[in-house]
């Protein structure tokens, strides 16, 4: 399976040309709909009554069926969203959202044996738009359809796969389809009914957009805010009855450029905060975007790296999103059943899989780590089961896997990590990936054990990767076990006393087994890195934490670029300036790590 992190500084804007990248991928649609704070949902226990009165009709009715469900679920995401994008100095988007979706989930069969087995995830949910208003009625009749077209898939998908089970060879993990868990029954409270002054945040935006009008350098830029707010409901026939709610306002500034070569050149900023009124200030965010246009200007003259395996030294973010992709993913539950999977981990339990001086946990639970909010927290997963800490790799030795209500052998119930995006079923998957080492020295000490590993090696460089904008992964046995991590600060690091130099277009390349163990030394802060990932139950708020890291062997390679030059009419404004200096005899910028 192809999974992917999209991380450039908290996200990766995957941005779609209009006549430069603007509107967004996975932040503008956070889990499929744009969400933001325009009131409270009104009077959300209605919503909640009409879900289990029409979920208690429909499993009374249901019951008389052959074959018969033997478990049903509604769940509804409530959510408004304002979204506000801007580009050199103008705006682009200004919009605001309510929406309600409703999925009804449902197996027919028994636990031992259902719908949903193998392939046939799918045919356990369908979804559908629901009323604004808390019309019981309304909702009833939407639910009602939505149960009985959701019956329709599910009662012949069954078939099809009693019928598969007849005739196909015997699978090697013959867990049940779905654990048995307690009934949870959660109110959070509502949140607080919240005005905005729209016009002051588009005037904001329309100035921070506007100061990348002073750099030529920087062909495309955007500016973005997106402020939202949601509330999750669920109903099951187990007699689960769960609230929630979350608030989040993300500012994301980015800025492009382009390498006389063609490389297409990306820096990203984001910040994250419970409302606009605790983002930064304007002030703040113009000199972010200075920061940004001096780094593409850097990275414009920085030569393109060429192929490499040898020591590196990876910051602590850079370090997070590595055991993201190259272990996390590999440890979330369903992974270790599928056999299309590659299954790197699964006969590894209670053996060594990383150097004993680390140990790894995937801990929802957890709001903040160092004073940093972490995304990936929530009170209950989409399963209705509640968030746990799990110790996944204890002193290096593999003792636990990120487990949904699908069991696998050995591990028979969830651990609270059934996480989905809306309109697809829940999976097992990563929350807050946290990383922690006994093996450390203090972060200002590590460069020089960096160097002295160089020297060991007799290599002329080490790579050093600052920051990075995302990776991903391939986990299917029908494609290589390898990884790729994206960065986009990196710095080739000399022995012999030379100023670092800034290099551009490597990726971070490999396979899991091998990597993991070239790590010899860490330091001793944690950093935290937060983004949305994607894979089979769609992009899910996810954050990594982990120390610097000192690797014996990375290896690289050059990054795929583009052939389409720079512009070659200068900006307006800029006629008469001289042209911006590229190439190999640019100066260089040192001593960064």
């Amino acid at each position: 399976m192809y999974v992917k992190l999209t991380f450039p500084r908290d996200y990766k804007i995957k941005m779609t040309r209009f006549h430069f990248r603007a509107a967004v991928c996975s932040l503008l649609l956070l889990c499929g709909i744009p969400l933001a704070a325009l009131s409270s949902p009104p009077r959300p226990d209605v919503l909640l009554q009409a879900m289990q009165r029409e979920l208690q009709r429909a499993t009374t009715s249901l019951a008389k069926s052959d074959p018969a469900p033997y478990y049903l679920s509604y769940a509804v995401s409530d959510g408004a969203g304002t979204t506000i994008a801007g580009t050199q100095g103008g705006l682009i988007v200004s919009n605001s959202v309510h929406r309600r979706v409703a999925d009804v989930m449902m197996r027919v069969g028994s636990s031992a044996l259902d719908n949903t087995h193998s392939q046939s995830r799918p045919s356990g949910i369908i979804s559908g738009g629901l009323p604004l208003r808390d019309d019981p009625d309304a909702i009833a009749r939407v639910l009602w359809l939505l149960t009985d077209r959701e019956y329709e898939q599910a009662s012949a998908a069954f078939l099809r796969v009693k019928t598969n089970q007849a005739v196909q060879s015997a699978e090697e993990d013959k867990s049940p389809d779905f654990s048995q868990e307690m009934p949870q029954t959660f109110m959070g409270p509502s949140l607080p009914k919240t005005s905005r002054d729209l016009k002051a945040w588009e005037d904001r935006i329309r100035r921070v957009s506007a100061g990348f009008l002073k750099y030529p350098e920087v062909y495309s830029s955007v500016s973005l805010l997106q402020d939202a707010t949601s509330r999750s409901y669920l109903a099951t026939s187990e007699g689960a009855a769960l609230e929630q709610s979350s608030a989040t306002a993300r500012l994301v500034i980015q800025g492009e450029t382009r390498a006389d070569d063609g490389m297409e050149l990306l820096r990203v900023e984001t910040f994250q905060a419970a409302s606009p009124d605790q983002l930064p200030s304007e002030s703040e965010l113009l000199a972010k975007v200075d920061k940004i246009a001096a780094d593409l200007k850097a990275l414009r003259a920085a030569p393109a790296a060429e192929p490499y395996a040898g020591p590196a030294m990876l910051s602590g973010r850079a370090a997070a999103v590595f055991f993201h992709e190259v272990l996390g993913h590999r440890l979330e539950g369903h992974r270790q059943r599928d056999e299309k999977e590659g299954q790197t981990f699964t006969k590894k339990v209670n053996q060594q899989v990383l150097p004993a001086f680390l140990t790894v946990v995937d801990d929802p639970t957890l709001k903040e780590l160092n004073g940093v909010e972490l995304m990936g927290a929530y009170d209950y997963d989409d399963e209705g089961v509640p968030a746990q800490r799990v110790v996944a790799v204890e002193n290096g030795i593999l003792k636990n896997f990120l487990m949904s209500r699908m069991p696998i052998t050995n591990f028979d119930h969830s651990n609270g990590h059934g996480r989905r995006q809306p309109g697809l079923m829940p999976t097992g998957r990563q929350g807050n990936l946290i990383v922690t080492s006994t093996k450390t020295v203090k972060d200002s000490e590590l460069r020089q054990k960096f160097i002295d590993e160089i020297k060991r090696q007799g290599k002329p460089y080490g790579l050093y990767f600052e920051d990075i904008q995302g990776g991903f992964t391939l986990t299917t046995r029908a494609l290589p076990q390898a990884f790729q991590v994206i960065p986009v600060m990196v710095w080739r690091v000399y022995p012999d006393g030379r100023p670092d130099e800034l290099v551009r277009g490597v990726d971070i390349v490999g396979t899991p087994l091998l990597s993991l163990n070239t790590i010899i030394l860490t330091g001793d802060t944690l950093q935290v890195f937060n983004g949305i990932c994607g894979a089979e139950s769609g992009q899910i708020p996810v954050s990594a934490s982990a120390p610097a890291m000192l690797f014996s062997e990375i290896e690289v390679q050059k990054r795929a670029k583009g052939t389409q030059r720079p512009p070659i009419l200068a900006p307006p404004g800029f006629d008469n300036a001289a042209p911006v200096a590229v190439g190999k005899d640019a100066p260089a910028v040192g001593n960064k790590p």
